[in-house]
C-alpha cells in the first residue's frame, strides 16, 4: 500500500478512499471505507484517460458484471459499482467497482516472501482456482483473468480479482481515434498459432500459476529471451522442481494441444477431492505468510479517514514509520524510483528505437515509476534492502517500423533528494537510453512494504490526446521479432499472429461514411522471455463509434458453445441465502419450478428464472405435482394442499386427521397422472388376552398398523387402502413404485425401513410387492435371484424387471422371477436404478460410468466414464424430453451424454453457494427436464440449459 496522491479520487459513493493498495495497467485500487458503517472496501478505479474510451468504458463493466456473476465462493461480492466523486482537477470521473476488503497477499508478492510455496498450499490454491473457472467454463466462456498478480492468497482460501483481458493486462494504452491497447502478460501455444482462446487456455495459465506457486520459476524460462515463444510452443516444460504428487497433474495443464488438457472440475477433483475449503480448514498459508497477511490486515485497521482537503502528510494514516505511506519503511537510495537515484536505464525507461514495434514514445519518454505490475521472476533478482522482488527482463530489440508518433506530454521529475514520496508538479523528463542500445530490467516491483516512488503524469483531461510513450502498467510494448510469422496488425508491432477475444458487443452507431474501420479487440503475441508464460499479448482495440456513442449496457450477444463445454444458460436462479436450502424441486405444467424448503415453498417462472411467489403452509412439502391444469399439488407434514400457480395462495387443504383417520402419512412412493400412492400408519391397542384363572392380566399393547393407499389429486378422493405390514418404527413403511403396468403397480419398500425380523427373514434378499391398479389388493411378493433388499431395481410396461445382482445387471420375468439376460458391470462397481427409455435401458454405475444396453437382449451398446473420481454413488441419470440427451449428475458434476450414442457432450460444474468461512457445499446434482430444457441445481444454486 502507499498514501494517496494529489490528484487520486477521495470518494467512491459512500466510500472514502484511505490509501491506494496497488496500481494496475487498467486500473488503480484503493483501500476504502464507509464512514458510516465502517465497511471496508477494495475499490477498483478505471484510469480516467482509459475509461474516456467508450470499447474500455464497455469492456470495463462487462468485466465487473461477470464478477457480480461469480461473487461467492472465491469470489468477493461487489458491494457497490459507480463513477467517483470528488475527483481533484478537470480530469474524468473515473469508473470504478468496489468489493469487500479481505486481507490477501498477491501470489507473486506471496513467493518472493516465502519462496516456492509447500504442495497443501498448491493444492488449495489451484483447487480454488479451478472451481471458480469450472462455473466460468460452464457457460461456453473463457475467464483470461489469471495473471500472478490477479490471484491473491488470503487466510482462509484463494481470491480471484480480475474477470476479463483488462483485469490481467500487463499494461493498457490509450490510443488516437478511441483506440485501446492492451498487453496481456501471458501467452499460451494456441495463441502463438494466432488461435482463438478457449477454457483450455485458461487451464495452460493455470497450469503456469501452478508451476511457479511449487519452484518459485516459470517452466520456460531457460534460453535466450527471444525464443521464449518457440519454447513456448515447442518445448516441453521444466517441472523437475514441482512436487511428485502434482507433476502430472501440472503437465497435462500444460500440454501444447488444447484437446489434452483436463477439464477444471478435474483439476479441481484431483487436487482437493473435498475442496479447496476442506482442504484449507484449519489455515493453509507458511507461517511467513500467515504473518504478512495478518499485518496488512492490522495496517488496514489502523489507516484513518484523511481530513477533507487536505494534503497527504507523514504517518498521517496513523501508522508510525511511515512517510506518507502506512506501514511502510522508504527504500533507500531515492525518493524518487525506487533505489534507482535516477540511473540511466532504470524504472522501465526506454527509448523507441529501444523496444521496436512499440508505439513511439515523445521527447524525453516516460518514466514507468508503478512498481506493481506483476511479472513471474524471469532472470537474476538484483540486491535488495528489504522485502524479495522479481525482476523483469526484457530482450533486446529488433528493429520494425513504428506506428505514428504522439503528441509528447510533460513527464514528472524525479523528487527531490529527501523529499517523500507525495506527487510534485510535472516536469519535463528525459530518460537515457542504456548502454549498447539494449533495454535495461524493468524496475522489480515491490513488496506491500516498498513505496511507490514519482508518480506518474496527471490522469488526462477527456478529449486530450494520450500521453506518449508506454502505457500504464509496463515498459515500452514488447518486440514481435521472435514469433513466427503470421497475420499482423497495427499496433502488433510486426508480424505476430493474431487472437480475437470476445468484446461486448458495442451499440450500432450511425452510419459514418468517413470510418473504414470497426471495433475490435484483437491480440497480436509478442514475446518476451520470462513473462509468466514467455511473452506478451498486444489488444488493439479500434472504435468506429461516433461522438455519440454511449456506454449503455449493449444487447447480449449469443456465446459460441466451445467443445465439451455446456451450453449457455437460459437463466440462473440462486435460492436466498436467509431462506433454507431447498428440500425439494419439482416442474408443474412446463411452467413452474415448485421448490419446498423447511420454512417455505416458493415458485420460480421456468421462462425467466425469476422467483414468483412463496408460501409458508407448504413449508417441508413434498415435491409437487400438477392437480389438472390449474392447480400445484403439494404433500406437506400435515395435510395436501392445492396451490393457485399464480400466486401461491391456498385453494383447497385436506387434513390427514380429517380425511384419513388420524393416519400419519409417509412420503409418497409414486404418482401416475392424477394418481398418487403413499404409505400411512397409526398405532393401535391390542388388548391383552383374558388371563387364566390364577394368572395376572397382561398389559395392553401399542402396535402400529400400516397401509398403502392410491389417491385422485384432481377429484381430491381416497381411491383405495390396503393393510400392509408395518415398517421400523414409528412404523410407516416407505415405498417406491418400481413399474406401472395396466393392471398392477410393482412396489419395492425401501430396506431402511424394514423391521428387524423382516430382515432375517428376507435373508439378504429383496422382495417385490404386486398390487391391483384398481383395487389395491396385494397380488404377489417376489425375490429376484440375488438381489438385495438395497439393489436398484426399475421394470417396465411390458413386464420386464431390472435389478442390480452383485456387479451386474439382471433382466427378469416380472411375473415368474425368470431371469432373461445379464450385463456384466465394472470391477468392484455396483449399478444404480436404471432407466428405460424405447428399445434402450440406461444403465448407471458407482465406477462413475454411465451407458445403454437393449431392452430385449442385454447387448451392450455403450458404455462411457463421466471422467469424475471414483468410488462413489451411482450417478442419477435423466432424459431429456426428447430422450436424445442423457445427464448423469453426481457429488462432482453433470455430465450430459447424446443418449443413441453415448457421445460425451458437455460437463457443467459449479461450486454452490459455498462461503469460504463456511461449509463446504457437498450436496449433489440434482436433474431435472422439461421441454428442451434441463434444470440443474445444486443446492441454492439452479441453471437452466437448453438440451436436444
Amino acid at each position: 500500500m502507499e498514501a494517496l496522491r494529489q490528484d487520486d479520487p477521495r470518494r467512491f459513493g459512500r466510500f472514502t478512499a484511505l490509501a491506494r493498495f496497488d496500481e494496475q495497467a487498467s486500473a488503480v485500487r484503493y483501500v476504502a471505507r464507509d464512514t458510516a458503517s465502517g465497511e471496508t472496501a477494495l475499490v477498483t478505479a478505471a484510469r480516467p484517460e482509459l475509461a474516456a474510451v467508450p470499447v474500455f468504458s464497455r469492456r470495463f463493466r462487462a468485466e465487473a458484471r461477470t464478477a457480480e456473476r461469480l461473487a461467492g465462493g472465491w469470489v468477493s461480492p461487489p458491494l457497490e459499482t459507480g463513477k467517483a466523486a470528488g475527483t481533484p482537477g478537470d480530469g474524468p470521473e473515473p469508473l470504478w467497482t468496489a468489493a469487500g476488503y479481505v486481507p490477501a497477499l498477491p501470489l507473486d508478492e506471496a513467493v518472493g516472501i516465502a519462496g516456492p510455496l509447500p504442495e497443501r498450499v498448491v493444492r488449495v490454491l489451484g483447487a480454488g482456482i479451478a472451481e471458480t473457472l469450472s462455473r466460468v467454463h460452464a457457460t461456453g466462456a473463457a475467464l483470461q483473468g489469471l495473471a500472478p498478480g490477479t490471484v491473491l492468497l488470503a487466510a482462509d482460501g484463494p481470491r480471484l480479482t480480475a474477470f476479463g483481458p483488462l483485469g490481467a493486462a500487463a499494461s493498457a494504452e490509450a490510443g488516437p481515434e478511441d483506440r485501446l491497447s492492451v498487453r496481456l502478460g501471458y501467452l499460451t501455444p494456441e495463441q502463438i498459432a494466432g488461435e482463438e482462446v478457449s477454457a483450455a487456455s485458461d487451464l495452460f495459465v493455470l497450469g503456469l500459476l501452478l508451476a511457479y506457486a511449487a519452484t518459485g520459476a516459470t517452466p520456460f524460462t531457460e534460453g535466450p529471451a527471444e525464443g521464449a515463444s518457440r519454447r513456448i510452443a515447442e518445448d516441453e516444460p521444466e517441472l523437475d522442481g514441482v512436487p511428485q504428487e502434482l507433476r502430472e497433474l501440472i503437465a497435462s495443464c500444460l500440454a501444447k494441444d488444447p484437446a489434452e488438457r483436463p477439464s477444471a472440475g478435474t483439476v479441481a477433483a484431483e487436487l482437493a477431492l473435498e475442496g479447496a475449503a476442506g482442504l484449507a480448514r484449519g489455515g493453509w498459508l507458511p507461517e511467513p505468510l500467515a504473518a504478512a497477511v495478518a499485518d496488512q490486515e492490522a495496517r488496514v485497521r489502523a489507516l484513518e479517514v484523511p481530513a477533507a482537503g487536505g494534503a497527504e502528510t507523514p504517518g498521517a494514516y496513523g501508522v508510525p514509520g511511515t512517510d506518507g505511506v502506512p506501514g511502510t519503511d522508504r527504500a533507500p537510495g531515492a525518493d524518487g524510483v525506487p533505489g534507482t537515484d535516477g540511473a540511466p536505464g532504470a524504472a522501465g525507461t526506454f527509448d523507441a528505437e529501444e523496444a521496436p514495434g512499440a508505439e513511439t514514445a515523445g521527447p524525453g519518454g516516460i518514466e514507468e515509476d508503478r512498481g506493481t505490475t506483476r511479472f513471474l521472476n524471469t532472470g537474476p533478482r538484483p540486491p535488495r534492502n528489504d522485502t524479495p522482488t522479481t525482476q523483469l527482463a526484457l530482450p533486446q530489440g529488433v528493429a520494425a517500423p513504428p506506428p505514428p508518433a504522439l503528441a509528447p506530454t510533460a513527464q514528472q521529475a524525479p523528487a527531490a533528494p529527501g523529499a517523500s514520496a507525495v506527487p510534485g508538479p510535472p516536469a519535463a523528463h528525459s530518460a537515457p537510453a542504456a548502454p549498447g542500445g539494449a533495454p535495461q530490467p524493468g524496475h522489480p516491483y515491490a513488496a506491500p512494504a516498498a513505496p511507490y516512488a514519482a508518480p506518474a503524469a496527471p490522469y488526462a483531461a477527456p478529449g486530450s490526446v494520450p500521453p506518449a510513450g508506454p502505457p500504464h502498467g509496463g515498459p515500452t510494448p514488447y518486440p514481435a521479432a521472435a514469433l513466427p510469422a503470421g497475420a499482423g496488425g497495427t499496433g502488433a508491432g510486426g508480424g505476430g499472429p493474431m487472437v480475437s477475444l470476445p468484446l461486448p458487443p458495442a451499440p450500432a452507431p450511425a452510419p459514418d461514411p468517413g470510418a473504414s474501420r470497426r471495433t475490435l479487440l484483437t491480440i497480436a503475441a509478442a514475446a518476451v522471455g520470462g513473462l509468466v508464460v514467455g511473452g506478451g499479448a498486444m489488444a488493439a482495440l479500434g472504435s468506429g463509434e461516433t461522438a455519440a456513442a454511449t456506454d449503455d449496457k449493449p444487447a447480449p450477444k449469443p456465446r459460441r458453445t466451445l467443445p465439451g463445454q455446456a451450453p449457455e444458460p437460459r437463466w440462473t436462479y440462486t435460492h436466498p441465502a436467509s431462506e433454507a436450502p431447498p428440500l425439494t424441486a419439482a416442474v408443474w405444467q412446463d411452467e413452474l419450478l415448485v421448490l419446498t424448503g423447511e420454512s417455505q415453498a416458493a415458485a420460480v417462472d421456468l421462462r425467466t428464472g425469476k422467483r414468483r411467489w412463496q408460501r409458508a403452509d407448504a413449508a417441508k412439502g413434498q415435491a409437487a405435482l400438477a392437480a389438472g391444469t390449474d392447480l400445484v399439488f403439494v404433500a406437506s407434514p400435515t395435510e395436501f394442499l392445492w396451490l393457485a400457480p399464480k400466486d401461491g395462495k391456498v385453494v383447497h387443504r385436506v387434513r390427514y386427521t380429517e380425511a384419513f383417520d388420524d393416519l400419519a402419512v409417509g412420503p409418497l412412493a409414486g404418482s401416475s397422472g392424477p394418481v398418487i400412492w403413499f404409505t400411512a400408519s397409526h398405532t393401535v391397542t391390542v388388548k391383552a388376552p383374558k388371563p387364566k384363572k390364577g394368572k395376572k392380566k397382561g398389559k395392553d399393547k401399542q402396535v402400529p398398523e400400516a397401509f398403502f393407499l392410491a389417491y385422485d389429486i384432481v377429484r381430491r378422493k381416497e381411491l383405495w387402502r390396503t393393510p400392509v405390514p408395518a415398517g421400523r418404527a414409528p412404523g410407516t413403511p416407505s415405498y417406491r413404485v418400481a413399474a406401472e403396468r395396466s393392471a398392477d403397480i410393482l412396489v419395492r419398500q425401501r430396506s431402511a425401513s424394514l423391521t428387524p425380523a423382516e430382515v432375517r427373514a428376507a435373508k439378504r434378499k429383496g422382495s417385490v410387492r404386486s398390487f391391483d391398479q384398481k383395487t389395491g389388493k396385494l397380488l404377489w411378493t417376489k425375490q429376484y435371484g440375488a438381489a438385495t433388499p438395497e439393489a436398484a431395481t426399475a421394470g417396465d410396461e411390458d413386464g420386464t424387471l431390472y435389478a442390480a445382482v452383485g456387479t451386474d445387471l439382471e433382466a427378469f420375468e416380472a411375473d415368474t422371477a425368470k431371469p432373461l439376460w445379464r450385463v456384466e458391470g465394472t470391477e468392484a462397481s455396483v449399478y444404480g436404478t436404471p432407466l428405460i427409455a424405447g428399445p434402450l435401458v440406461h444403465t448407471t454405475e458407482s465406477s462413475q460410468s454411465v451407458g445403454a444396453v437393449e431392452r430385449e437382449s442385454g447387448r451392450l451398446v455403450w458404455r462411457r466414464s463421466t471422467e469424475v473420481p471414483a468410488p462413489g454413488n451411482a450417478p442419477a441419470i435423466t432424459l431429456s424430453s426428447s430422450e436424445k440427451t442423457l445427464i448423469a449428475a453426481d457429488a462432482v458434476q453433470v455430465t450430459a451424454f447424446a443418449a443413441d450414442s453415448g457421445e460425451r457432450l458437455w460437463k457443467f460444474q459449479d461450486i454452490g453457494a459455498a462461503e469460504p468461512k463456511g461449509a463446504t457445499v457437498s450436496a449433489p446434482y440434482r436433474v431435472l427436464t422439461v421441454g428442451k430444457t434441463a434444470i440443474v441445481q445444486r443446492e441454492r444454486s439452479f441453471y437452466a440449459f437448453p438440451v436436444a
